[in-house]
């Protein structure tokens, strides 16, 4: 790689349950292990510290510390805490978290004592090029947002509405989802300072509709487009896990969902899962019963981006499909498995501006105009 660029790898959640930690990253890591800057997103909370929230979405968002090592193992150098499930356990359990993975020599975004840290840029500088990464989450529980003195998440919280557009009763409403202003506006004022004090800003966005491929709330395309117009170059999404639409917007990449990379969860019982299948409209896969998100959930991809001190030059992505052992595959072309993912991504991002070319072993995006 030339001096004055650098290579970005991009990933969705990681936070396994089962052990061995070992085993997840053997066929991804050679694959990062190739990048300048790696990025994820952290799921869980290691500590073994702290009280389960009332409104949590349940123990399995706490293991112990030492399962972490699958951060070390993929060789993360940027992570965000910026999740709905990183209060769960409350601020003791957040703030060893942290701690946790800055001693491992990770930058740590997204979350923090105060409103201002969790709001804090990581900036990175390699090969003379700096990139500032910053997180948000919008799928926050009443009381997990950070505050000017309270430890938890950066917010990017947003309304939701419901508009009769029929006069015939019995009609769903469209939704209409709307951020909150002042977080917003917050995110906005970060995005410039970034900008200023580094070549190209970067943003881990928690936000979306789980489960469902092609569902984007209206309040995320609203944010993409304001954070573009404030200066950021480059936006991860997650959450979703799934992969989502990647949409080229004032001629730059979000990827509304990177959907999961390392994840593994509780199995649902055939009760559970019939629910779980009638609310969200998806289905399990019964080879996959640790990976319970629907059947979609063992999709996923690595972002990729080439940045310079003048702007992100290149972005692309790497298909991956996740097996039966729960470990990323980097998907090849010429492999069927490779084409069928890219089709994939197509459909759902239909609604958007983008463009897919086929160059060796990444998916080049571009615009479409």
């Amino acid at each position: 790689m030339a001096e004055n660029t650098v290579t970005l790898l991009g990933v969705g959640d990681v936070g396994p349950l089962h052990e061995p930690m070992s085993a997840y990253s053997e066929l991804a890591k050679p694959v990062l292990a190739a990048a300048d800057i790696r990025f994820g997103q952290v799921e869980r909370v290691y500590s073994d510290s702290g009280l389960l929230q009332v409104h949590s979405g349940g123990s399995h968002s706490r293991v112990k510390p030492h399962m972490a090592s699958v951060f070390t193992d993929c060789g993360f150098d940027v992570v965000s805490l910026a999740s709905n499930h990183a209060m769960d356990w409350g601020e003791d359990a957040l703030l060893d978290t942290v701690a946790l993975l800055r001693d491992k020599g990770m930058h740590v975004i997204g979350a923090g004592k105060n409103l201002r840290e969790a709001r804090e840029p990581a900036i990175v500088e390699k090969n003379g090029v700096k990139v500032a990464f910053l997180a948000y989450c919008s799928i926050l529980n009443a009381g997990y947002a950070a505050a000017h003195d309270k430890t938890g998440i950066a917010p990017l919280r947003a309304h939701t509405y419901y508009e009769p557009f029929d006069y015939q009763a019995g009609v769903p409403p469209r939704v209409v989802t709307v951020p909150y202003e002042e977080d917003l506006a917050g995110l906005i004022e970060d995005v410039t300072a970034a900008k200023k004090a580094a070549d190209v800003v970067v943003l881990s966005l928690h936000w979306g509709i789980h489960f469902i491929p092609r569902l984007i709330a209206d309040y995320q395309v609203t944010i993409a487009n304001a954070a573009f117009k404030a200066g950021a170059d480059l936006i991860l999404g997650h959450h979703a896990h799934t992969p989502k639409a990647i949409g080229v917007h004032q001629g730059k990449v979000c990827f509304y969902s990177l959907s999961n990379f390392i994840m593994s969860s509780i199995a649902k019982s055939p009760e559970k899962a019939a629910v779980f299948e009638k609310r969200y409209g998806v289905t399990l896969d019964p080879d996959y019963p640790h990976l319970s998100y629907g059947a979609d959930a063992k999709r996923s991809l690595i972002a990729k981006a080439v940045i310079a001190n003048d702007g992100v030059k290149r972005v692309s992505f790497l298909p991956v499909l996740i097996d039966k052992r729960l470990r990323p595959e980097v998907l090849r072309r010429g492999d069927v498995r490779f084409d069928e993912a890219v089709r994939f991504m197509e459909w759902v991002s239909e609604d958007f501006d983008h463009n897919f070319k086929i160059e060796g072993d990444e998916v080049l995006v571009t615009c479409s105009k």
